[in-house]
């Protein structure tokens, strides 16, 4: 595995690592190996994820074939920078003018 330093941001590198490392599923299997398993906990677990592989296998087999509606999008959670800005029609320049109160 191998992460590059761009700009000597360490944390970034970090961060990109740590993401690495979790799709690869190190730490499950750091966890897992730091006590013992004994051999009949072993074979359970590994017959618990043989049966979520192929559960998981078939149910993206349905939804290719139609047979079950494809899963729901997710929704992105709001950035915090996008907190504080208007929301605007695409293409539409931000406006500067002034709020004016009508008179009465």
């Amino acid at each position: 595995m191998q992460v590059f330093v761009r700009d000597n941001n360490v944390e970034q590198a970090l961060r990109i690592l740590k993401k690495k490392m979790q799709r690869e599923g190190l730490f499950r299997e750091i966890k897992r190996r730091s006590a013992y398993e004994k051999p009949s906990e072993r074979k359970a677990r590994e017959k618990a994820e043989a049966i979520r592989r192929t559960r998981k296998l078939a149910r993206k087999k349905a939804q290719r074939e139609g047979l079950l509606p494809p899963p729901k999008p997710k929704e992105k959670p709001a950035r915090p920078r996008d907190l504080f800005r208007s929301p605007q029609p695409a293409g539409a320049a931000p406006s500067t003018d002034k709020a004016v109160e009508p008179k009465t």
